[in-house]
C-alpha cells in the first residue's frame, strides 16, 4: 500500500510544478492537460491547457495534482519539507515565501533549529524545518 498527497491548483499547476522543479529540486513525472485527455470535448476552451492530472517527485514523496476551476488555497494541511541543514531550510523557505504569505517566520524552536510555515504563491501550505536530533531514550 502507498499513499500520495493530491493538491488542487486554480489553473496554475504547470507554473507551480516548474517553480518547485527549479527551486526545490523536484522532478516532474507527468503532466496531462485537458486537451490531451479523452474527454477533452467537455472542457471549456479556456481550460484546455489546464492540468487534468500531474505528478511531481519531491524528496522522498510523490505529490499528485490537478487544476480545478473552483480550487481554494489549502486550509489546515501542510506539505512538510524536512531539510538536512539550516541553510537548506532557509533556502527553501525563501523560495516558497517569495510572492506568498508567511504564517510563521523562519525561526528556532525546541524541536527544530529552523522552522517556518508559509502559503506559497500557488496557494499551497508548506512547513519547512531542520529537526533537532532527538535524545536517545533509555
Amino acid at each position: 500500500m502507498k499513499t500520495n498527497t493530491y493538491v488542487n491548483f486554480h489553473g496554475n499547476c504547470t507554473q507551480a510544478f516548474q517553480y518547485y522543479e527549479k527551486h526545490l529540486g523536484a522532478k516532474i513525472g507527468m503532466m496531462m492537460t485537458h486537451a490531451q485527455s479523452p474527454g477533452q470535448s467537455q472542457v471549456p476552451s479556456n481550460w484546455k491547457d489546464a492540468v487534468v492530472h500531474g505528478r511531481i517527485s519531491l524528496a522522498d514523496a510523490e505529490v499528485w495534482a490537478a487544476d480545478i476551476p473552483n480550487a481554494e488555497p489549502m486550509r489546515s494541511a501542510y506539505l512538510t519539507l524536512r531539510m538536512d541543514t539550516d541553510i537548506e531550510a532557509e533556502r527553501a523557505f525563501s523560495a516558497l515565501s517569495d510572492g506568498g504569505q508567511v504564517f510563521v517566520p523562519m525561526r528556532e524552536e525546541l524541536f527544530a533549529s529552523r522552522f517556518g510555515q508559509v502559503r506559497d504563491r500557488f496557494g499551497i501550505n508548506w512547513m519547512i524545518l531542520h529537526e533537532r536530533p532527538m535524545p536517545q531514550q533509555q
